[in-house]
């Protein structure tokens, strides 16, 4: 037997689970185009200067909403890791590889 009140709270788990997966999907489209737009500016998928303040900004934002900072780091810094995967073209959902011209 199922409480009604668990069935709830589990149902609004999942809405913000599916929100969640949703913005991630979204941040992940404006890496890989960031990461072309790098490509064709000529500049490198890394920069850890960028990277830092993201983290830290990401940070403040915990902090305004009372949200544990540590955690918040960690979930950015995968998520930039896997968006420099992608620009970089290592992972299944970045850039497809530039094709060689046919002669």
């Amino acid at each position: 037997m199922s409480d009604p009140k668990l069935e709830e709270l589990r149902s609004r788990i999942e809405a913000i689970d599916r929100q969640l997966v949703e913005l991630i999907g979204r941040r992940r489209d404006l890496a890989i185009e960031i990461g072309r737009t790098k490509q064709t500016l000529g500049l490198p998928v890394l920069d850890p200067q960028q990277e830092a303040k993201v983290v830290r900004r990401a940070a403040e934002i915990a902090r305004e909403f009372g949200v544990d900072e540590e955690l918040t780091r960690d979930v950015i810094w995968r998520i930039i890791a896997a968006a420099r995967d992608a620009q970089e073209g290592r992972t299944r959902w970045g850039p497809p590889p530039a094709k060689a011209d046919s002669v």
